[in-house]
């Protein structure tokens, strides 16, 4: 039997959650996400996820993305 955990108690979300949750398009998380060094990424092998915390902080101190 699998659990459904809430997306706001995840830590990590994969581009399809952030993009509901954040109300931001996949192909921007995309490119967001694309860099090498972003803080914000976790990699899972070919698996991008975005860690929820990191990316609100980051959104919080943006202007436009």
């Amino acid at each position: 039997m699998k659990t459904e955990i809430p997306v706001w108690k995840k830590s990590n979300l994969t581009i399809q959650e952030a993009a509901a949750y954040f109300g931001i398009g996949m192909q921007k998380l995309r490119q967001l996400t694309a860099k090498e060094d972003c803080p914000y990424v976790l990699w899972v092998g070919s698996k991008c996820l975005i860690k929820r915390v990191m990316f609100e902080e980051y959104l919080r101190d943006v202007y436009s993305i």
